[in-house]
């Protein structure tokens, strides 16, 4: 079955449609949070800093697992939002598909924001999405 569906995803793409055509958002439970642990809302850190992800109410799996209330993290650096939350999480935005729960980002000096959503197996934010707040840092 994961097979066919792997084919059948590769047909689209090929056609030139977006997998969000043959699939329909993930559910996400009532009350998952997804939050940045560290760092702190407000923190000033070296050019090179680690980055922790939290997630509860839901559990972490790879990208193209497909398992019922799991996801896996992406971090917007420096971006909006993405307005339309039943289209995949785009290459503008750091994946982690393996798994990861956390992260050593090198930013330049200055003000950064940073954001999690988590997305299903197809990088589609879940529905209701799950996301963090927003939080800045700055970089010295």
């Amino acid at each position: 079955m994961k097979k066919t569906l792997a084919m059948f995803t590769g047909m689209v793409a090929a056609l030139g449609l977006s997998a969000a055509l043959v699939a329909q958002q993930s559910a996400a439970p009532e009350g998952a949070q997804v939050y940045i642990v560290t760092p702190a809302n407000g923190a000033t850190v070296d050019r090179t800093f680690k980055v922790v992800f939290g997630l509860s109410g839901m559990g972490v799996a790879p990208a193209g697992v497909e398992r019922e209330n799991t996801g896996h993290h992406h971090l917007l650096v420096d971006k909006d939002t993405p307005t339309d939350m039943s289209q995949p999480l785009g290459g503008d935005v750091l994946h982690f598909g393996m798994g990861q729960t956390e992260t050593t980002l090198t930013l330049e000096p200055g003000t950064h924001t940073l954001q999690l959503v988590l997305g299903d197996h197809l990088h589609i934010p879940h529905n209701p999405p799950v996301m963090s707040e927003k939080i800045t840092v700055t970089v010295r």
